[in-house]
């Protein structure tokens, strides 16, 4: 993208840059999610995964046109979220320390996004949300 001039730079640092490589991307995943779910047999928990991604994304890509939150913090955020709904909904499945590590690489993350200078706390904080809420909804109402 970088070499056609639809980006700047690999960085994406105004949110107009980050339309056009998140679309692609949401309509990658649109399609290999639809693909899968009809092509393969595989376990529904991977497609509900590839749902819960695809709709992240989609909205990651809705949100950019106005605000740009953190993708990194969505994908990080939306993984905790299902480690956290298994391990509500499995008791005796001992999951603490996944928990702990993860929500240390959060912090991690996060503030490496601001150290960089890439995003401000809100849209951290907004990337974290969206994709805590989408992936925890997804997966509590499914489990």
């Amino acid at each position: 993208m970088k070499l056609t001039g639809n980006i700047s730079s690999i960085h994406l640092k105004n949110k107009e840059e980050r339309v056009f490589p998140f679309s692609m991307v949401s309509l990658f995943y649109v399609i290999s999610t639809y693909l899968f779910y009809l092509k393969f047999e595989i376990e529904p928990i991977f497609i509900l995964t590839l749902v819960s991604i695809s709709i992240c994304v989609i909205l990651l890509t809705s949100v950019s046109f106005f605000w740009k939150i953190s993708a990194h913090m969505t994908g990080i955020s939306g993984f905790l979220a299902i480690i956290i709904v298994i391990a509500l909904k499995n008791p005796g499945v001992d999951l603490v320390y996944l928990m702990l590590f993860i929500i240390m690489l959060s912090g991690i993350i996060a503030s490496s996004r601001l150290y960089l200078n890439a995003h401000d706390p809100l849209e951290i904080f907004g990337g974290f949300i969206l994709g805590f809420s989408i992936c925890f909804g997804a997966f509590y109402s499914y489990l």
